[in-house]
């Protein structure tokens, strides 16, 4: 054996050992992040006057069978990602549709089918099938823009107009259900992707900039209860006793926890039901409550430990769609961590995202498992294809 390649079976080694390492950081962070959240719902749901302790034990079959089909997805043979992208995305599309024809009503909102009598929300999984399908699309394409002017507009057509429009078709199902929340992070994981694809960053903020003219416009499109959502964001005292009395409970619960909190099953906006939404949207607030400043720094860094772990995944991976992959979950995990957290604490609009694996909701639970389980079996490879 020569010396060059005694080196690289060193290399190899240590980059196995470091990739595991990074897969069991993974599944650690994501254990810690669900205890937490079971334990902040058991909370939510013992006093709640709205929905019983069964949601915590929902969720914590939930968790058991997540976490089962989290490893399931980590031990797949990677390239089943890239071979069924188009067809996944094509697929949520049609349940999307399927929501705006037949779907169950509820909370004012059209987003839940039922397919063998189970009921589930597309909106939740279409942030997996567009990473994916985004992923493929542009791991096929080489970007160059150093040519003529009728060279570099096709080039735009291809690499940002064209895609774009197949995430639009997406958020237009969605924010019709209706669903601002969801269908903005699906412009989020577009921006996301199309970065790290290598495009030009004039082009992008060029059409950043395109798209905020558009605002605008976009406010009479918004319904009654989303533009009351808005101007409470603006000015929380315009309806204490409505649109604003969530928000204004919320930031409550959070000041009262102080640094340490008033301690587990001891939060009083919690327990004696001042705080709606307590199990889904508005769950870090009974965090804030109970744990306290010291409480809600902890789960914010294991948030960003796991954000970080997929990071490195994207850097190592060599593979142009698995780099993209990873990039797109890392983005979706972030961007709805920061702004749920932000949305209770007042400094972003209330737009009805969960807080990922801590919030109740089957639907968002498993496609955030089913994320990890993706971004876990990108943390063994090294090259693909």
């Amino acid at each position: 054996m020569s010396c060059w390649q005694a080196v690289i079976i060193k290399i190899d080694a240590e980059f196995v050992i470091m990739n595991r390492n990074i897969g069991v950081k993974i599944i650690i962070y994501t254990l810690l992040i669900i205890i937490v959240g079971l334990l902040a719902l058991y909370s939510a749901a013992s006093g709640n006057s709205r929905v019983t302790v069964k949601v915590f034990y929902n969720q914590f079959s939930f968790a058991v069978i997540g976490l089962f089909v989290m490893l399931v997805l980590s031990r797949l043979d990677y390239r089943k990602f890239y071979d069924v992208a188009y067809i996944l995305y094509i697929i949520n599309m049609l349940l999307l549709v399927w929501v705006l024809v037949a779907g169950r009503h509820a909370l004012g909102a059209s987003r839940w089918i039922q397919i063998g009598g189970v009921g589930f929300q597309p909106s939740e999984f279409s942030k997996i099938s567009l990473i994916l399908m985004l992923s493929r699309y542009f791991s096929n394409r080489s970007i160059r823009l150093n040519f003529g002017m009728l060279d570099k507009l096709q080039k735009v057509v291809v690499h940002l107009i064209w895609p774009f429009i197949l995430t639009a078709a997406m958020m237009l199902l969605i924010f019709k259900q209706p669903d601002l929340g969801t269908a903005l992070l699906m412009f989020g994981i577009f921006i996301a992707i199309v970065f790290a694809s290598g495009l030009a960053y004039k082009y992008i903020l060029g059409f950043l900039i395109i798209c905020v003219s558009f605002l605008p416009f976009a406010w009479g499109m918004l319904k009654t209860y989303q533009k009351n959502r808005l101007l409470v964001f603006l000015n929380p005292n315009i309806d204490p006793l409505g649109a604003g009395y969530t928000i204004t409970q919320s930031k409550i619960a959070i000041g009262s926890g102080q640094i340490f909190g008033k301690g587990w099953l001891a939060g009083t906006q919690n327990q004696l039901n001042f705080l709606p939404e307590r199990h889904t949207d508005f769950i870090f607030s009974v965090i804030g409550e109970e744990w306290g400043l010291i409480g809600t720094l902890i789960l914010v860094f294991l948030y960003f430990q796991l954000i970080m772990c997929g990071l490195r995944v994207a850097e190592q991976i060599k593979d142009n769609f698995g780099r993209l992959t990873a990039v797109g979950i890392v983005s979706i995990l972030a961007l709805q961590v920061i702004i749920n957290i932000g949305m209770v604490m007042g400094m972003f609009p209330i737009v009805g995202l969960t807080l990922p694996l801590i919030s109740y909701g089957r639907s968002s639970f498993f496609a955030f498992i089913i994320m990890i389980g993706i971004l876990l079996n990108l943390s063994h490879k090294r090259s693909m294809f």
